[in-house]
């Protein structure tokens, strides 16, 4: 299965465009599953696809999957059903094992954001002083102005970024192309953020990546992940804040103030409106909270 896998990881790559951490999630899935059908040993013994049964995979389910978490399980059931799916429809395979493979429904989860206060609490916070403080506020501010996944911020070049008109351009998923906004200070603490950069161009640090380590590379999501947490736990912000925690609470808060649910899926770059409709729940809730607390005959 070595080499079907890594052509399905080129599929994958070239052809869906999947992001990184997906293929890193896919290729360990369909190793593990290679492993577990040729008994373990799968360095010396290599087991033909089209001799994997519905029922191997069922083996491999009940032996490997029973014990892990609901989100797991419907992910590796997801790769082994597009692997299979991949192979079939190129007629490596006769017929689709993984066919009746089905996944457990995942319990949808209110999104988790911040609260105004603690919003403004931990970007006032931020450290000031050299070219990195500079940066790690143009993360934080960039995040919260824009919406922007984890992904799309590391992956902006300075040829994206529209100072003058206020916007950048965005990838996203599926390489698919969107203009997003950008907020006033946002804008400010990104021009900060360039002219430190400038300074430090004579040392060596000169790249297209908008943001960059202390060697110049461009940042990994999760280096932007490390530098949101420690950040939030500075400013004593209750929530577990991360960078998705962040687009959470731009779409909450523009919601909130009124904004179309619409203009909102088109910010988040949602291919369906039915994602985005998540953030009414927690506007329902808003709501309630808000009702509860100055209706006199509310309880």
């Amino acid at each position: 299965m070595t080499e079907e896998i890594e052509l399905y990881m080129h599929h994958l790559r070239a052809e869906r465009h999947a992001s990184e951490h997906t293929l890193r999630s896919y290729r360990s899935d369909l190793r593990e599953l290679r492993a577990f059908l040729s008994g373990g040993d799968d360095a010396r013994r290599q087991v033909p696809v089209r001799r994997v049964s519905t029922a191997d995979l069922r083996a491999y389910a009940s032996a490997k999957l029973r014990a892990a978490r609901r989100s797991t399980v419907s992910r590796k059931v997801s790769a082994i059903r597009g692997f299979f799916s991949f192979l079939a429809l190129r007629g490596a395979i006769r017929r689709d094992p993984a066919a009746q493979l089905v996944a457990p429904k995942i319990e949808k989860r209110l999104p988790v954001f911040l609260p105004i206060d603690d919003t403004e609490r931990l970007l006032n916070g931020l450290p000031s002083g050299d070219a990195w403080a500079a940066r790690d506020r143009a993360i934080l501010e960039t995040l919260y102005s824009s919406g922007l996944r984890v992904s799309e911020l590391v992956g902006l070049d300075w040829q994206h970024v529209d100072l003058e008109n206020e916007c950048v351009r965005v990838f996203g998923k599926g390489r698919k192309e969107r203009i997003v906004p950008v907020g006033e200070i946002a804008l400010d603490a990104l021009r900060a953020y360039r002219s430190e950069l400038r300074n430090l161009g004579e040392q060596g640090i000169e790249t297209a990546a908008v943001f960059v380590n202390r060697r110049g590379g461009r940042l990994t999501t999760r280096s932007v992940a490390r530098f949101v947490k420690r950040y939030a736990l500075r400013s004593g912000t209750p929530v577990a804040a991360s960078p998705h925690a962040l687009r959470h609470t731009f779409a909450t808060h523009l919601l909130n103030q009124g904004a179309d649910l619409r203009a909102i899926q088109e910010l988040l770059g949602h291919a369906s409106l039915s994602t985005t409709q998540r953030y009414t729940h927690v506007n329902l809730d808003h709501l309630m909270k808000a009702y509860d607390g100055a209706h006199p005959r509310a309880k």
